[in-house]
């Protein structure tokens, strides 16, 4: 009797420390955004007089207009709106390229095994760590040769390329949890390569297309060091606008301004995440290195 006492308060303390702990860390991680939320909403002079923690006095979503299209980046004063438009144009043919190209891989991988399939595999994932530096050389001598440097195009060919070792490793490993003997019931009823994919594989690809869509969404849109080496001024992605924003020279340094472009730029990775973080989940889980 006592023994099981003293377990259920051993129980109830680990609880308790776990939840105190969890909300120390979602503390931790949520008060910067607050800060960024609650700056972005102030004057300019309450900033210099005030809190850094206060509420504002008076709520104004000036910062918000004049972060989108009015504050001047480079030689123009056009806000960020053209730069996020131009990451949308990058990330979502990117995305979509590379998790079909990463789907295709991932099948031929796991159901159409060849001879060296798995050396050629082990292979590929060495692109999974090979570090941003190592690749801008030789990139920027094959778009350069191909005549894409500094377009739209060239930052989409960038990003498909080194994002297909990550979704042809994440559809590999789900499909290998789809059983052989259900592909080989298809073959012999005459089912090809593209039509067993397409009715059998397909339909139960939605977790793990929103794994690679999240994550390729979340990389190519928040990188830096592609955009600003294999972009043009009129091709840069956001978060070089944001950088060239931020460090600015100007009389009055407008941190509202540049917590509201801040804000602008992390929206729709948060969005995508909060909208399908349930297929993210189970899909990252069904997904697990086999």
């Amino acid at each position: 009797m006592i023994g099981s006492t003293s377990e259920k308060i051993v129980s109830q303390l680990s609880r308790v420390f776990i939840y105190i702990l969890l909300f120390v860390c979602a503390i931790y991680f949520l008060l910067p955004i607050f800060v960024m939320i609650i700056t972005s909403l102030k004057d300019i002079d309450e900033i210099k007089n005030g809190n850094l923690l206060a509420l504002p006095e008076t709520i104004t979503f000036q910062p918000w207009i004049e972060a989108w299209g009015e504050a001047r980046i480079g030689p123009s004063a056009e806000g960020i709106k053209p730069y996020f438009v131009n990451s949308i144009l990058i990330t979502v043919p990117a995305v979509l390229i590379s998790c079909i190209i990463g789907a295709l891989n991932g099948y031929v991988f796991s159901k159409w095994k060849f001879k060296g399939s798995e050396v050629f595999f082990s292979l590929l994932l060495f692109g999974c760590f090979i570090p941003f530096q190592v690749v801008l050389l030789p990139m920027s001598q094959t778009i350069g040769m191909m005549g894409i440097s500094g377009s739209v195009g060239g930052l989409i060919f960038v990003h498909v390329i080194y994002g297909t070792a990550f979704t042809t490793l994440f559809f590999r490993n789900f499909y290998v949890s789809i059983p052989t003997e259900l592909i080989n019931a298809a073959k012999i009823d005459g089912a090809g390569f593209f039509r067993i994919f397409y009715k059998i594989l397909l339909p139960v690809s939605l977790p793990i297309f929103m794994v690679c869509i999240i994550w390729q969404m979340t990389q190519i849109w928040n990188e830096f060091l592609f955009g600003i080496t294999f972009s043009d001024a009129d091709t840069q992605p956001v978060t070089v606008a944001l950088n060239n924003l931020v460090n600015s020279t100007s009389t009055v340094k407008k941190y509202n301004v540049d917590m509201a472009a801040a804000l602008i730029a992390v929206a729709p990775t948060l969005i995508a995440y909060i909208i399908s973080r349930k297929y993210f989940v189970k899909g990252l889980m069904a997904g697990a290195v086999k």
